[in-house]
């Protein structure tokens, strides 16, 4: 990799660049701004190392936890931070570690190469073709990773900048050569075929494309405005490039005897779209699927797509089993194979879609995606079923999932989950019934028999939702809220399509954390806790608070110390406490509740050593513990901030120091030892400007204003006046005086937030149950304070007890595991191994309907994921109920499995069958079957 260099000089620590950082900081976000209220097809971005962008921020005052990229975990600073106590320039933009080994910043745009699977934030980040400029023009270096900006989705349109473009490998049939070819999937075929024949030197009357993905014809490419994406031409995949002009032919797509194969065309019908059993020739001759697999059918699709690698040679032969196709990867996409697998195993789903559901098919909903959806899915879910063993390629599946769900497309890796969620809901609405949904006004419970009011909700929900999915896939919960002033209990009954369950872990952590009055009211204690290995802040702050002792009218806050400085607040509840590491530094600050809304105060320290006379010069740096108060003045002033600094500091002072060294009230404490301050000031000699210039002021602590990287200083005065509600920093410079005065050991040294000693034992394997999982789910809790609850008695927002409660269970249930938590600076994946049952789950406790319904379940479908977050890979266990076997499905490959061998800490999405009941009509409601 060749970087070029940047171009700027360094002397002594300071820039030589054209703009101060502060500029560059503002510069680029001025540009950024702009870029966004600009936002339109084709602008361009560029490609970013964020190693390289994290040095800018840091050098440039952005903060971890505002940064322009995000996606930010806490521990990356263990690799990446520099000594912040020095602004030190990035030097050139070196993207040197995201492109791929041999790409050199001289080659072509396209012959520079991303490595695969990269995370953006994590990876790199993308910035606006302004903001590259002048990057470049202050650090030069490279290569530059120029990307468009697209226009996705059918009804949900989003902008996404196309990091990776469609990379085509296209094979001359005349000398059977090979070559690359990049393009926006946004390309048309025309560009396709100017790109294909400018590379190979052919007019492109005489050129002949194929779409050859596997190494097999499918479909002939026509130079048209359709989209490579329309087409269904996949990451990596080949093309065909033959000449038609009588004297070149080729072998490619010939048999065994010489005689060219039946080619089947992808291309959708353009006639009235009909359900076919089973695919048709292109010389209309039918595979006999139909009348030898599914008697009865009259399916016929216009999804004509044997692309996926089934075709009339494909079709399931006598005695072959059924339901064991795999599914091909095509760049990322096992979450979708995983999540495909369990739904097309799911029996009354497999019985719908193989049926005639063409009058079923909602073309007008506009919530819905005019049918397309349900049709790609049940041509499908035909295909897998009837093709024996073949694995299948589900291109026109997933191209259909990138237009109604641009956050699939691509080949990013993404949530079994989160698609899970999208399909079903998709595919009712695509398959809803109803087809003018009428308006219906919500009424409040009033003290109606919970079976009332339960089965008003599902009649209404029903008169708007009625599908296959609603009928077997949707069940019914009670919500029950309660005001904590008022005590107004709000009683509502939802629809659900699936249970999100926490993970309650067992296994816990101690974390020691110290804790600092925010009023100078005491001295500093640390205090060990013992919290919830995979808990949140909110569980650390409760634990905080009952040890040390809580008022009521305080708060605590919380906050991770680096480097002597406030790397991060922790202020998010359910900010997940692996996002806090052990060998950190947490500190939690005691502030009264009433002056949390006023003006902030941060304390730097810093020290200055003997030798140096010159205030700015080199021999001063940071030590010990930031301190922070609050300033209850409505407009502060200097005064102020010195008589906070002198309070705060007051639990320090050193008994021998002055007579009247007791911790008092008001100005008492303050003037006790501040005339030794202004003494010792006064016998010293300053030389520099600005501090004079605070001495001048009276001043007897020597604060300076300064930014939260402490890299800048500004004098002020006691008579300065500061802007109410702003986050202030001062630093402090400490000589031997104060060093006499105030014991600083307090503020030195704070412990780590776990000390693991030599001989610690390994933590044991975690092992909890499905029901724990479901208790924890229907606990009772109060309300986020970012989630409050409308009290429409005491006509304010409060923060409610919610309890949920089971009503009516679905005759499938789909248990979605909370794997992974989300935080400010953390995203985690929890891999403690759940232990559910595979046969008789009985859920009957947990539902508060007693209908004498049989409430058991068996296990049929498992996704499984394996390996970290943004990364990793999905897999999926599927029971065929025919033969009441587990096979394993990876992708393409298909093995079976034991029974004994399933359960595993990768499951991730648990999909139960009820047993033990007639089964439901296909349409009828399910509530009704629970209440009869």
């Amino acid at each position: 990799m060749t970087i070029q260099d940047s171009g700027f000089m360094m002397e002594e620590g300071v820039s030589c660049l054209p703009c101060t950082p502060e500029e560059q900081k503002k510069i680029v976000i001025d540009l950024r701004n702009e870029s966004e209220r600009n936002l339109k097809e084709g602008n361009l971005y560029f490609v970013i190392s964020s190693g390289w962008f994290r040095k800018w921020e840091r050098y440039v005052g952005i903060d971890a936890d505002a940064n322009l990229i995000g996606n930010q975990s806490s521990d990356s600073r263990h690799m990446n931070v520099a000594s912040s106590l020095v602004a030190e320039m990035p030097g050139a933009i070196d993207n040197s570690d995201i492109v791929q080994n041999g790409s050199d910043c001289n080659c072509k745009e396209n012959a520079i190469q991303l490595r695969r699977n990269l995370m953006e934030g994590k990876d790199y980040v993308l910035v606006p073709q302004r903001v590259w400029e002048k990057l470049h023009e202050w650090y030069k270096g490279g290569p530059a990773l120029p990307r468009k900006m697209i226009l996705q989705g059918v009804y949900h349109r989003t902008f996404d900048v196309e990091v990776y473009p469609l990379r085509l490998k296209l094979i001359d049939s005349r000398d059977e050569s090979q070559s690359v070819i990049w393009l926006s999937r946004k390309a048309s075929l025309s560009e396709l075929f100017q790109r294909v024949c400018a590379l190979r030197g052919i007019e492109q009357n005489k050129a002949r494309i194929w779409d050859y993905f596997n190494k097999r014809k499918h479909t002939q490419l026509s130079a048209s405005n359709r989209s490579l994406e329309e087409s269904n031409l996949q990451m990596d995949q080949d093309i065909l490039l033959e000449e038609v002009d009588g004297h070149h032919s080729s072998r490619f797509g010939l048999d065994s005897t010489g005689n060219e194969l039946a080619l089947i065309s992808m291309e959708p019908s353009r006639s009235s779209f009909t359900i076919a059993g089973g695919p048709t020739l292109s010389n209309g001759h039918s595979s006999g699927f139909k009348s030898n697999q599914y008697p009865g059918s009259s399916l016929s699709s216009g999804l004509k797509d044997t692309d996926d690698g089934f075709d009339a040679y494909n079709t399931v032969r006598k005695g072959e089993k059924r339901g064991l196709a795999g599914l091909q990867n095509l760049g990322n996409t096992c979450f979708m194979n995983s999540a495909l697998q369990c739904l097309v195993h799911t029996p009354p789903l497999v019985e719908y879609f193989l049926k005639d559901y063409s009058d079923e098919i909602n073309t007008e909903n506009p919530l819905g995606m005019h049918g397309e959806l349900a049709l790609a899915f049940g041509e499908l879910l035909r295909k897998l079923w009837s093709s024996g063993q073949t694995a299948i390629a589900p291109r026109v599946f997933k191209g259909k999932l990138a237009r109604f769900a641009p956050q699939f497309s691509g080949y990013n890796q993404h949530d079994s989950q989160e698609l899970l969620a999208f399909l079903l809901d998709g595919l009712h609405e695509d398959l809803n019934r109803v087809k003018e949904k009428p308006y219906i006004e919500l009424k409040d419970a009033d003290g109606r028999p919970d079976e009332v009011v339960a089965a008003e909700s599902w009649k209404n929900h029903k008169a708007r939702n009625d599908s296959v999915i609603v009928d077997v896939c949707q069940g019914q919960y009670k919500s029950t809220l309660v005001c904590p002033v008022c005590n107004k209990i709000s009683i509502t009954f939802d629809p659900f399509m699936y249970l999100s369950l926490p993970l309650p872990s067992t296994i816990t952590r101690t974390m020691t954390v110290t804790v600092f009055y925010g009023d100078g009211s005491g001295l500093p204690m640390p205090y060990t806790v013992s919290v919830l290995k995979n808990g949140f802040c909110k569980d650390l702050l409760l634990a905080l608070r009952t040890a040390c002792c809580l008022k009521t009218d305080e708060n605590l806050l919380l906050a991770e110390v680096y480097e002597n400085k406030i790397y991060r607040y922790l202020e998010m509840p359910l900010e997940p406490l692996a996002s806090i590491k052990d060998d950190e530094h947490i500190v939690a600050f005691r502030i009264q509740k009433k002056g949390m809304e006023k003006t902030k105060l941060v304390i730097f320290h810093r020290w200055q050593e003997k030798s140096t006379t010159d205030y700015l010069k080199s021999g001063k740096e940071l030590f010990g513990t930031p301190l922070i108060t609050y300033l209850g003045q409505d407009q502060p002033s200097g005064a102020d901030i010195e008589t906070a600094v002198s309070k705060v500091l007051s639990p320090f002072k050193r008994m021998h120091s002055s007579a009247k060294a007791h911790i008092g009230k008001g100005s008492d404490f303050l003037s006790d030892g501040l005339d030794e301050l202004c003494s010792s000031s006064d016998a010293q000699s300053i030389e520099n400007a600005e501090f004079e210039g605070a001495l001048s002021t009276h001043l007897s602590l020597r604060l300076l204003l300064t930014d939260d990287r402490v890299m800048n200083f500004k004098a002020f005065k006691k008579d300065t006046l500061f802007e109410p509600g702003k986050i202030l920093s001062v630093v402090m410079d400490w000589t031997d005086k104060e060093q006499g005065l105030y014991d600083a050991s307090y503020l030195k040294d704070i412990p780590e937030v776990h000390k693991a000693g030599f001989a610690a034992k390994k933590t044991r394997q975690e092992a909890i149950s499905l029901s724990s999982c479901l208790d924890a789910f229907l606990v009772e809790e109060p309300l986020g304070p970012d989630d409050m609850w409308y009290c429409p008695r005491c006509k304010e927002h409060r923060q409610a007890v919610k309890k949920l409660d089971l009503w009516m269970l679905p005759e499938i249930i789909v248990f979605h595991l909370k794997r992974f938590t989300y935080g400010r600076y953390l995203k985690n994946k929890i891999d403690t191994f759940v232990n559910f049952p595979i046969h008789n789950l009985d859920l009957s406790k947990y539902v508060k309907n007693k209908d004498g319904q049989s409430y058991v379940y068996e296990l049929y479908a498992i996704s499984n994921h394996y390996g970290g977050l943004g990364g990793g890979h999905y897999t999926a266990y599927a029971k065929l109920i025919d033969e009441n076997r587990w096979y394993h499905f990876d992708d393409g490959h298909v093995s079976p499995v034991n029974e004994s061998d399933i359960k595993t800490s990768a499951a991730y999405l648990l999909f139960y069958k009820r047993v033990n009941e007639s089964k439901m009509e296909i349409g009828e409601s399910s509530y009704s079957h629970s209440t009869s």
